[in-house]
């Protein structure tokens, strides 16, 4: 079993910048990728942005690419997004997942094993 806690949500402007976390407890992030997926009221959860196991491969939703950077620490059994130039349009209810393939390259949320409870991030206009 993998415990996932995300942190680092907020409001922020448009504009702005934040940086959410993702922290592993019970067995080490190193044996999974972890992926990103938002949920906006209304809306399917959406894949925003994975890495694989080693932090060598990085995905991202169109939607995201040049805004956001994904990166991981396993020595601190943690993940992180970065991310930048935020727009309205990026408010959403924020979830790291894990699964256990490792290489990062799953997109679907049904694919992933673990989840953690989600971090609400606000941008206002």
């Amino acid at each position: 079993q993998v415990q996932l806690v995300e942190s680092g949500g907020g409001l922020v402007q448009a504009g702005g910048s934040l940086r959410l976390s993702c922290a592993a407890s019970g067995r080490t992030l190193s044996n999974y990728a972890i992926g990103w997926f938002r949920q906006a009221p209304g809306k399917e959860r959406e894949f925003v942005a994975a890495i694989s196991w080693s932090g060598g491969f990085g995905y991202y939703a169109d939607s995201v690419k040049g805004r956001f950077t994904i990166s991981r620490d396993n020595a601190k059994n943690t993940v992180y997004l970065q991310m930048n130039s935020l727009k309205p349009g990026d408010t959403a209810v924020y979830y790291c997942a894990a699964e256990s393939t490792g290489w990062g390259t799953r997109r679907r949320p049904n694919e992933y094993d673990y989840w953690g409870q989600g971090t609400q991030v606000t941008v206002s206009s």
